[in-house]
């Protein structure tokens, strides 16, 4: 595999893709497959594309800063390798951030450029996250926000976008803020397997700071409590979410059972996350939960 696609870490690109997919799904469901015509389609395929290439910026941009870090902590790496120079990376990154920010521009549905608001909004945190002055990656539950809003609220909301008005509906809001919780604790499982060259680098994450055990005790609650919101979202006389009531409660204990299973995993041997980080099955079954969050959020709202 080329160094620059070693960078852009290829399999985490499809979750965010498939993350615009079915939040542009869910907004099918509500206002009718008759949209789908020539533009909406297009607009669905590109923000698509356009979620797995600002996906793929952050990654580099993550990558060139963590630099010190990945020397200890995954000298395989393309920068620590020395198969990819700096100054290469970081064209690279900002070519890959340009073209997420115009391909965003294009995604209109009638209702001004809000998905280009949200990727703008997007992008920002992810450079907050990453580069200095701010990196608030090193800052506990400040990096954990700054990947779950993005990653979660933010990218739900954009792909509904692709699809339908966004900024006065509460519906694609609600849905995303169950996965912007979700992945608040989540996102932690991947600091694991690095506190070696994080805390050399001064990195003060949550296992850092709570150390492993009590850290995993902190973050299990966000495997299951999320999905068991999604209900909520049904109650009262105008209830936020469009689909049924059943459908919409049989996918959050479907979930929440998932996610019980993985905090269970976690919790047996805690310190088996840090021993064996992306290898540990929790951390497999993690992106499992999360695409079977963002399938079966699509489904419900297409066949219900």
């Amino acid at each position: 595999m080329h160094p620059l696609i070693q960078l852009l870490r290829p399999f985490t690109l499809l979750p965010p893709m498939l993350g615009m997919a079915t939040g542009a799904a869910a907004a099918v469901g509500v206002v009718g497959w008759e949209v789908l015509d020539g533009s909406h389609a297009r607009n669905i395929l590109l923000g698509m594309v356009m979620a797995g290439t600002l996906n793929g910026a952050s990654n580099v941009l993550n990558q060139i800063h963590d630099l010190e870090q990945d020397r200890i902590n995954k000298p395989r790496r393309p920068l620590p390798a020395g198969t990819v120079s700096q100054s290469a990376a970081r064209l690279f990154s900002v070519l890959l951030y340009v073209a997420a920010l115009v391909m965003a521009w294009f995604v209109r549905v009638g209702a001004g450029p809000e998905c280009f608001v949200l990727v703008v909004v997007a992008a920002f945190l992810t450079w907050a996250y990453s580069a200095p002055p701010l990196r608030w990656r090193r800052l506990g539950w400040r990096a954990n926000l700054t990947v779950a809003l993005p990653r979660g609220w933010l990218l739900k909301v954009a792909g509904w976008s692709t699809v339908a008005p966004v900024f006065h509906d509460p519906e694609p809001w609600f849905l995303g803020f169950v996965f912007f919780v979700f992945l608040l604790g989540a996102t932690s499982t991947k600091d694991y397997a690095d506190l070696a060259g994080d805390a050399r680098a001064g990195v003060r994450n949550l296992p850092i700071k709570l150390g492993v055990e009590r850290s995993i005790r902190v973050i299990a609650p966000f495997l299951v409590v999320p999905w068991l919101l999604l209900p909520l979202g049904c109650l009262g006389e105008h209830p936020i979410l469009t689909p049924p009531w059943p459908a919409v409660t049989g996918l959050g204990l479907v979930l929440a059972g998932y996610g019980a299973f993985i905090a269970r995993l976690l919790l047996r041997d805690p310190r088996a996350l840090q021993v064996h980080g992306e290898n540990h099955p929790a951390w497999r079954h993690m992106y499992g939960l999360m695409m079977t969050a963002q399938i079966g959020s699509a489904v419900i709202y297409l066949v219900t």
